[in-house]
Formats: structure tokens, C-alpha cells, sequence
């Protein structure tokens, strides 16, 4: 993706990590937004947990469905989120999502700062090379400022029938 001189971006969509049924596909960079935040369109398949429940240091998240039914857990409490609507996921606050539904779900995340939007490559160049590693994993999550509640994964999978990408 290349900036044009009046600032309207030009989208390649070639750079798209994907890990397990979870795909990010960059659509402006900190380099493009001039350090103010990261774009990126997620795409999550039926079935499948995003994340496991976890808390940002550092950024806040803005969500923006655009198709399929993304279920977000907020601090204990589930809200079904349909295309149109925007979902807040402020910094310090534990989250997570999902995708209860047949379809696969796709959505915007506004992330900011943008530091953050390294983490899927780094996450998917890290599972790609070693696996699921907990112990990787947890430093690469310390590194970028995110506390993880994997206590709280089974129960979640559980209940909502869900599974991990």
C-alpha cells in the first residue's frame, strides 16, 4: 500500500497474515497514518475464539463489523455485534471475540497507537516457525504490553462451543 501526495491510500492487498482460520490484512500502516494508528481488516471463521481473553498496556481498539456476527466479551459481559456496529475495546480492559456463527465473520480494527499492528506478523512468523509455543508466546505478548487470562480459554470454548484457530 503506497500514500498518494493528497494523503488517499492505495490498497495492493497482498500483505494479509494469516493463522489458523484468523486472517489480518494491512490497510494503512503507522508509516501511512504518520505514527497515528493501524488499520486492518480481520477476517475470523465460524467456530473459531480470536483471541484468548486479554488486556491491552498500551493501545485502545476500535471494531467495525462489516459482515457476519461478532460476539465480543468486555469485562464479563457479551455483546452481539451484527454488520454497522462499532465496538469499543479501550486499553486496560479485558477482552476478547469470537465468531458463533456459520459464516465467517470480517471487521475493521482502528488500533491506537499503532506499535500493536506488529504484532500479528510477529505472531504468525512465530507460529508458522515454532508452533504454539506458550512460553514464546507469552514473551511476544509481554513485549507488546498484553496480559493473557488462558485460565479463562477452556470455559469460553466450552460455552460457546467455539474452538481455537
Amino acid at each position: 500500500m503506497a500514500a498518494e501526495p493528497d494523503g488517499i491510500f492505495v490498497r495492493v492487498g497482498t500483505d494479509v497474515v494469516e493463522i489458523g482460520g484468523f486472517a489480518t490484512r494491512y490497510l494503512a500502516t503507522q508509516e501511512h497514518t504518520g505514527g497515528a494508528y493501524v488499520l486492518v481488516e480481520h477476517t475470523l471463521g465460524p467456530g473459531l475464539l480470536g483471541a484468548p481473553p486479554h488486556r491491552h498496556a498500551r493501545e485502545d481498539e476500535l471494531s467495525y463489523v462489516l459482515s457476519g456476527t461478532l460476539m465480543v466479551w468486555r469485562a464479563g459481559s457479551v455483546t452481539e455485534a451484527g454488520p454497522g456496529t462499532v465496538v469499543a475495546k479501550p486499553r486496560r480492559e479485558w477482552h476478547t471475540f469470537w465468531n458463533a456463527g456459520p459464516e465467517p465473520v470480517r471487521f475493521l480494527e482502528l488500533i491506537s497507537p499503532p506499535a500493536f499492528g506488529s504484532y500479528f506478523r510477529e505472531l504468525g512468523n512465530l507460529i508458522a516457525e515454532h508452533g504454539p509455543d506458550p512460553a514464546r508466546l507469552a514473551e511476544l505478548g509481554q513485549r507488546y504490553g498484553l496480559e493473557f487470562d488462558m485460565a479463562a480459554v477452556g470455559a469460553l470454548l466450552e460455552r460457546h462451543r467455539l474452538r481455537l484457530g
